[in-house]
């Protein structure tokens, strides 16, 4: 596709011809060539003709080798050089100059005058006819010893098929010498209704020579049948060039420079022959309608527009862009601005101010070509209410080069986050750019540099940025002019336009703005003042304001007011009066403003800020968020016109010098950076409005004075060290001139991190094992402790007074300063601690305790028990698990029952009724272990398993022990147990009273503030209902009073019994599981693969069998299942209701292992599993040994008795209860009591104490004299007992 002024470099090489030329001394053979080269698609206008001088001048804007094929003067810079151009016109014929194919057949014989020679084509018929004759060589000698030329005559004769003879058809005489074979062409056009083959006949009408000083001989050499291109190539614009090819060592670049692509041109308007550009009548009005005819135009919008609606781009019948998509007027307004005459000042030539002049040959992306030509004219395409439009960098009012905003916004019309702003780096600023251009006087590409010592307002770039220079390319441009307005362009929005804006605001402004929109910004937090706001109420010549206290208003320096009207405009007037929150003005607007709507206020001291609204993006239904460019009224006149001052807006009071900041103060801390305790001054202050920047001075000592611009109003100064500091602090205002006052502080003490660590408090010890106690103690407040320092602990053996910290020994390596407790060596003596800050300094004063270590003790073991020790062994609640005499011990139940042996005596084992054992079964131990209260308790198990396998047993062997393959019998590996605890918090009975209501295998019990959580168990005892006691899972919790758990299932063994009908039994206790037939069945399958699920019950068999039926399915295995009964045999839901007796929640139950725990009570299971039927699992050992750790309470800190003052004892609790034994465990509450020390203080000779009652929570004591009266003394007291109540 070519528009406007195209320079084509696309060729293809057709033909060769020979011609003859004389030259001096003889002759010489002349090669000729052609070439075609495709100029675009689509039709064209013409090879740009300048016209001047000579014919045909448009062959001034051919070009070889960047050579024009005619120069200034009219006269030809290249010899024989024929031109043939094609449009591409819808109509356009074939150029018969081109060849499509040719067949050269060689013949190779000499011709006399006296012999002919004759050669047949073939029949097919073709278009041309070459023949080729030779002449080896043309001269003569002369006996003076001369060589002359010679003269030949021949002549072709062609004889048609029919016999039509057409004689002669060429008749020719050559004259000349040459000493070398010299060759000739005859290339004959031929009437297609000639009859073919045709026979070529070649004659000598000149004598033959006789002697060989006379050489003239003729040879026939060959003949070519030529076909030429028939194609018309309608559509695609090309040129053909015949040419003299020995004027060239290889084929020579062409280049063309044309009058481009025919597009659609609006109507009523003409375009100019010497640009390109479109001219529109003065007065003219588009109405959205184009020219019947198309014309050629280099008008970037009118080309754009063309690439977007015809099959040349992105329209036409297979296109995806139809024109109703376009927003026609928006590319009628850049048409507009594009197409003015300017004069630019650098060339002083007038020319459109874009022109779009380019080739598109190679292949890109839609969104890539689009761009570029946008980028012609300064333009950015964008969607929006539903077209593609066009949005223009220019000025909104063209004729003054003016942009005056089309909307306001201020602090009150956007969110509470306000305006925010963001410049560009100062590494992407530019004070020279250079723009590459094709210049079509040198026919190559050429540079325009441009700097900004060549534009007024931008003179001072160089010296805030340096010399820095960006290349560009200037797309389609082929003006000098053009690439030096498009670098200034570059330039000063570069360097003036490089700050953003983004903020958001409301539906009623968001849908009226539209990019390229220029909008005004009134910024109180920029400004420095407040002039905008939103309309308290209006007239249509007076404003009242919403904000009076806090706003500016203000009649001086030409104050205007700015109000946006009902209908999305805005009109300017001049203020005349002000009262109050009332503004008068000096001419009515067109309409009443509304209430609510935005108003601001602007003068020549503090005026809008404009910028370009480059993106609207919806953020909901009611907001929008716009991003817009700061956009600079200047630019357009300093873009054409470099010279013309610029006028720079005034748009804050920021610029004012500022006061100094005031309430300077210092504070010194020690605090942490990079993990290091670090001394710093802290120096903060009043901020002062508008200021950004402070310039903060300090001095240590008689140093040299340090200075740093800070952005907050406070400052840091890291390293501080012991001596005087002075500080001082300027404000600086936006353009960084400093205020001419400054805060002071003349002298200010500091003590860096000299200052000795803070002394230990809160020393105290307690025992840990029998070897081991546990130092606790206040953790440091000090930064340079906690973070690089060490803590110290000391011991020595002196028990005394004196003791002290210099005395002591290191008794451990010295611990981090960040920790408050460590384990330490019990030993009898004087511990003490300091703390040692990163720099070595110790804490001033040592904390002591003294410790005596205590004779070891033991655990008191409470409790042991052995389920299989009672009587009858293992004689708790059993589920599918029975005690077998056979082997003493526990093991899972058989799978048959004793009335389905038939054979008693084929019994491999009596107690499992032959081979089949159950997936899994369970065992609770008799009695659940409650503590009374919460205590940590110290759990050890008694657990002892051993695998059988039922059928292997020395019973079932009949072989002689010799033949016996194994004396040990076959190993069994796929069975197990688990010895499992639950704990609870609470009281483990069932003596919590509550209700409760069943329906189907759910119970929702209600207690008030339960405290259970989902898979936590409850046991339950149900006073009345229907509903089955046991050990409850918690499914869901309601809320804090009502939760709901899963009601008691059955555990059954299930078998296939006929997997083709899904005959199904389960098997359950005698009664059937309280089954009937008919009735709904829940089942939760645990091993096998039967679906779970609710079942109807068929038949009920003998020995507690039910017979079920499901989906016939040949790959159902047998298993173990739980089931319960949902609904009756008439459909009804089971229900059921009434009042309960609770357990406080138990934990669901875990592993046990030997460990602690912390609870009150405890619930101890087994779990037995078999994954083969032949495998059994046995506990021989089952049970637990439970005990309580020793533990001392130490209080250090005196008691005060007050025996004497209230006449009566001292009741003391203590700290932690003890635990002092259960009535159940250990047949009495006092089994364990604590033993008591008491330590007096200040007691004479003759005072005593005494112990008058223990309990696990107190003791009572009574301090007395020598007369055994009651007598106020202070005391410390150590218990000694079991256990740590929590």
């Amino acid at each position: 596709m070519s528009f406007g002024n195209i320079i084509s470099i696309v060729s293809n090489i057709n033909k060769q011809i020979l011609d003859p030329e004389m030259v001096e001394g003889g002759l010489r053979s002349k090669q000729f060539a052609t070439i075609i080269d495709l100029l675009g698609y689509g039709e064209i206008d013409s090879i740009y003709d300048v016209g001047g001088s000579g014919t045909n001048t448009f062959r001034k804007n051919i070009f070889f080798n960047n050579t024009p094929l005619m120069n200034a003067n009219g006269d030809d810079n290249f010899q024989d050089v024929e031109v043939f151009f094609k449009n591409g016109s819808a109509n356009q014929t074939a150029l018969q100059e081109i060849v499509g194919s040719q067949n050269t057949v060689p013949v190779g014989v000499a011709f006399t005058n006296e012999q002919q020679v004759s050669r047949s084509t073939r029949a097919t018929p073709f278009d041309k006819l070459r023949v080729t004759i030779q002449f080896p060589s043309l001269q003569e000698f002369k006996k003076n010893g001369n060589i002359n030329g010679v003269e030949v005559k021949i002549s072709i004769k062609i004889t048609e098929n029919d016999g039509t003879i057409h004689n002669p058809i060429v008749e020719d005489v050559i004259s000349g010498k040459a000493s070398s074979p010299y060759i000739k062409d005859y290339e004959l056009k031929l009437d297609q209704s000639l009859s073919f083959p045709l026979t070529i006949t070649v004659i000598r009408n000149t004598a033959d020579s006789t002697s060989n000083k006379l050489q003239n001989a003729t040879n026939f050499l060959s003949f070519t049948e030529i076909i030429t291109d028939n194609r018309a190539y309608q559509g695609f614009a090309y040129v053909a060039l015949r040419f003299n090819a020995q004027q060239f060592q290889s084929f020579p670049t062409r280049k063309y420079r044309v009058k481009g692509t025919k597009i659609k041109v609006p109507h009523g308007t003409t375009i100019d022959s010497n640009n390109g550009r479109v001219i529109y009548p003065t007065g003219y009005t588009f109405n959205g309608t184009f020219k019947t005819d198309k014309e050629w135009c280099s008008d970037p919008a009118w080309v754009l527009y063309d690439l977007l609606t015809t099959d040349k781009g992105f329209g036409g019948t297979d296109g995806f862009i139809d024109e109703d998509n376009l927003d026609v007027f928006s590319f009628y307004s850049a048409s507009v601005y594009s197409s003015e005459l300017i004069t630019d000042p650098i060339t002083q030539t007038t020319e459109p101010r874009f022109s779009c002049n380019v080739i598109l040959q190679v292949k890109n992306d839609a969104y890539t070509v689009i761009n570029d030509l946008c980028s012609v004219m300064n333009s950015m395409p964008f969607y929006g209410v539903g077209t593609l439009q066009l949005a223009q960098d220019r000025p909104t009012n063209i004729t003054t080069n003016t942009s005056d905003p089309t909307y306001i916004f201020n602090n009150a019309n956007v969110s509470e986050s306000g305006f925010t702003y963001e410049g560009t780096s100062q590494r992407t600023k530019f004070t020279e750019v250079e723009v590459s251009y094709f210049d079509n006087d040198t026919q190559d590409i050429n540079y325009e540099l441009i700097t900004t010592d060549s534009i007024s307002s931008l003179s001072d770039a160089v010296a805030k940025y340096g010399t820095v220079r960006k290349t560009i390319k200037s797309f389609a441009c082929t003006s000098r002019g053009q690439a030096n307005r498009l670098g200034r362009w570059f330039l000063y929005t570069n360097l003036r336009e490089c700050e953003t804006v983004r903020f958001t605001t409301t539906l009623e402004a968001g849908v009226l703005i539209r990019p390229s929109s220029i909008i005004g910004i009134a910024d109180s937090l920029r400004s420095g003042v407040r002039r905008g706001g939103r309309i308290a109420a209006a007239t249509t010549t007076q404003i009242y304001v919403d904000d009076r206290f806090n706003t500016d208003l203000t009649i001086e320096n030409g104050a205007t007011i700015t109000v946006v009207l009902g209908d999305g405009s805005i009109e300017k007037r001049t203020i005349s009066a002000i009262d109050g929150i009332r503004i008068t003005v000096s001419s009515a607007f067109s309409s009443v403003p509304h209430e609510n709507s935005v108003w601001a206020i602007e003068n020549t001291t503090v005026q809008f800020q404009t910028y370009r609204v480059i993106n609207v993006s919806e953020q909901d239904k009611f907001k929008y968020q716009i991003t817009a460019v700061i956009h600079d009224v200047n630019k357009y006149t300093q873009v054409e016109d470099p010279s013309v001052a610029a006028d720079p807006r005034s748009i804050t009071t920021l610029l004012e010098e500022k006061a100094a900041p005031i309430n300077l103060s210092a504070i010194e801390q020690i605090v942490v950076l990079n993990n290091r305790a670090v001394s710093k001054i802290f120096v903060s202050w009043q901020p002062v409005e508008g200021v950004k920047e402070y310039l903060i001075e300090f001095q240590y000592e008689n140093d040299n004075p340090q200075r740093q611009r800070v952005s907050r109003p406070d400052f840091e100064l890291f390293e501080s060290q012991l001596g005087t500091y002075k500080f001082q602090v300027k404000s600086y205002n936006s353009l960084g001139i400093l205020s001419s006052t400054t805060a002071t502080i003349d002298s200010f003490q500091a003590v860096g991190k000299t200052e000795l660590p803070e002394d230990p408090t809160g020393l105290t010890s307690e025992p840990v094992s029998n070897n081991f106690i546990r130092l606790r103690f206040n953790p440091s407040t000090s930064v340079d402790v906690t973070h690089g320092g060490t803590i110290s602990v000391r011991h020595t053996s002196d028990t005394s007074p004196s003791a002290n910290f210099a005395n002591s020994t290191e008794i451990i390596p010295q611990l981090s300063g960040n920790i408050s407790e460590t384990l330490v060596p019990a030993l009898t003596g004087t511990y003490s601690i300091k703390f040692i800050d990163d720099g070595g300094r110790k804490s001033a004063n040592a904390a002591k305790i003294i410790v005596t270590k205590p004779d070891p003790q033991p655990n008191q073991i409470i409790t042991t028990k052995r389920e299989d020790q009672t009587s009858p062994p293992f004689n708790g609640t059993r589920v599918r698990t029975v005690f077998s005499n056979e082997f003493s011990g526990l093991v899972l139940d058989g799978t048959q029952f004793f009335d389905n042996v038939t054979d008693v005596n084929a019994l491999a084992n009596f107690d499992f009724l032959g081979s089949g054992i159950v997936t899994q079964g369970f065992y609770t131990f008799v009695d659940d272990l409650d503590l009374g209260a919460v205590f940590n308790l110290s759990l050890i198990r008694h657990f002892k398993t051993a695998a059988i396998v039922v059928s292997d047993l020395w019973d079932s062997r009949v072989s002689l022990v010799n033949d016996m393959p194994d004396w040990d019998g076959t190993l069994a590996e796929d069975v197990g147990a688990k010895l499992q605890v639950a704990t609870c918090q609470g009281v483990p009975t069932s003596s919590l009273v509550s209700t409760y209501s069943q329906s189907q295998d759910l119970i929702t019990i209600t207690k008030t503030s339960h405290g259970a959580s989902v898979n936590d168990q409850v046991l339950v005892d149900f006073t009345n209902g229907a509903a089955t006691d046991g050990f409850l899972k918690i499914a869901s919790i309601t809320n804090d009073n009502v939760f709901v758990a899963e009601a008691v299932r059955q555990l059954a063994e299930y078998r296939v019994v006929n997997a083709s009908t899904g005959e199904i039994q389960f098997f359950t206790t005698g009664d059937h599981g309280g089954l009937v037939a008919n009735d709904t069945v829940n089942l939760r399958v645990l091993s096998g693969n039967l679906t779970s699920g609710d079942y109807t019950v068929g038949s009920l068999l003998s020995l507690g069998i039910v017979k079920i039926t499901t989906s016939s399915n040949n790959s159902i295995t047998s298993g173990t299942l739980e089931f319960i009964k949902v609904k009756d045999n008439s459909g009804n839901n089971v229900t059921t209701s009434g009042n309960c007796n609770i357990s406080s929640p138990f934990s669901p139950f875990n592993i046990f292992a030997n460990g602690e725990y912390s609870a009150r009570g405890f619930r101890f299971r087994a779990e037995l599993f078999s994954n083969d039927p032949d495998e059994n699992i046995e506990i021989d050992e089952l049970g637990y040994e439970a005990s309580i750790k020793r533990r001392t309470e130490t209080v250090n800190t005196a008691i005060a008795s007050q025996c004497g003052t209230n006449n009566s004892s001292k009741t003391v609790t203590f700290i932690n209860s003890f635990f002092t034994g259960t009535s159940a465990i250990n047949s009495s509450t006092t089994a364990f009591l604590p033993t008591i020390g008491i330590t007096l203080d200040g007691a004479v000779s003759g005072d005593y104490f005494k112990i008058t009652s223990v309990t696990g929570t107190q003791f009572v004591i009574e301090t007395r004299d020598v007369n055994n009266n009651f007598k106020d003394l202070s005391f410390k007291y150590t218990a000694v007992g079991f256990g740590k109540g929590v």
